[in-house]
């Protein structure tokens, strides 16, 4: 019997790695205490997508415990650590605003919570693979200096830049820049992901995403960009966009996508990888772009309003190249564009936004 450790088990990129795996036919030890509901109130609940994988996945198991308590996810990792093959460390909090509303407590879930899963990992079960979904954050608001045009619909980088092919490579420095204290406790969390590599020789990766998103995304105004954005035009609620004149860019990979690179990871794993990962020039979109596609797909027309100011640290441009990745493995491709995956956030979440409202 194979076993994997999912945190963040109720979350888009949690429950998604859950069923993926699954269906390989692994058991999933789902760590979830809803602590989205704290973050962001009850609309950002994943208590219901817990609830489905119970009712629909046999091999599906929940523990209610807190990634920032090492005795409990010690527990959890000794009752399965001889068939432990795999650690996709999903749980966070992901908001740049909240973050300075708590600061102890974003540092504690994000940098705390992924020293107590590797550290559990390292005792018990040293031979699993461990994935993390760290952030395009961890770069501060460098890429905000890059040459940058003006376009009708979006921020561009200028042509004549090595960036303009294929996106930002994992070589742009995460120094000097302003991350705010989010994208400051994600990046302890990467640097330790990466040293329990290094320095144990644990078959660890570090994935820098870009936007995550899919159909089973609980979006919210402060995370969630465009699973919240397609809610909002569903159900008639106002939206706010905040700064660059709405014309930033950002490469969006649905969660199927991004799930399916962790597993590809997992089957060929490699010491302290780190990993630029999101739709790059397959999938990406500005802010007005987005609002247009949810309007076309929705048929309803969004009531939004404009903020000068932008959020701390917030990149004007990010397009993520993910060539490193597509090297170490080739066969991986993308499938989801920006199109295909508006179409599945507002086909799962219609009814139930609908219901709520």
């Amino acid at each position: 019997m194979s076993v994997a450790i999912v945190t963040g088990a109720g979350g888009l990129i949690g429950s998604e790695a859950a069923i993926f795996l699954m269906d390989k036919g692994i058991d999933v030890i789902g760590v979830d205490n809803d602590m989205r509901a704290y973050f962001f109130g009850q609309e950002a609940s994943t208590r219901w997508r817990v609830g489905e994988l119970e009712r629909q996945y046999r091999r599906f198991t929940h523990k209610a415990a807190d990634i920032r308590d090492f005795e409990a996810i010690s527990r959890i990792v000794a009752e399965v650590a001889k068939d432990l093959v795999l650690v996709v460390h999903a749980a966070a909090q992901p908001s740049h605003d909240w973050a300075a509303r708590e600061p102890f407590t974003d540092f504690g879930v994000n940098a705390q919570g992924t020293l107590n899963m590797l550290e559990a990992v390292r005792q018990k079960a040293p031979h699993a693979a461990f994935v993390f979904t760290s952030t395009n954050k961890v770069y501060g608001d460098t890429p905000n200096a890059l040459p940058l045009v003006e376009l009708e619909t979006r921020w561009e980088i200028d042509r004549s830049h090595p960036y303009f092919a294929r996106g930002i490579d994992e070589t742009m420095s995460i120094d000097r820049s302003t991350h705010s204290l989010f994208g400051a406790s994600k990046v302890a969390a990467d640097v330790l992901v990466q040293e329990y590599g290094r320095y144990f020789g644990m078959n660890t990766a570090c994935f820098r995403g870009g936007c995550l998103t899919g159909g089973s995304h609980s979006g919210t105004e402060l995370h969630g960009f465009l699973a919240y954005l397609m809610k909002c035009t569903v159900t008639g609620r106002p939206y706010t966009v905040f700064g660059y004149k709405g014309k930033q860019v950002r490469d969006n990979i649905h969660s199927h996508d991004l799930v399916n690179a962790l597993w590809t990871f997992a089957q060929d794993p490699k010491p302290a990888r780190v990993y630029n990962i999101g739709g790059g020039r397959f999938a990406n979109v500005s802010m007005v772009e987005a609002i247009e596609l949810c309007q076309q797909i929705s048929g309803n027309k969004l009531s939004w309003t404009y903020s000068d100011t932008n959020r701390i640290g917030d990149h004007i441009w990010w397009i993520s190249d993910i060539s490193a990745f597509q090297q170490d493995y080739p066969q991986y491709r993308l499938t989801y564009d920006i199109e295909a995956t508006l179409e599945d956030i507002h086909q799962a979440g219609k009814k139930r936004w609908l219901a709520d409202a």
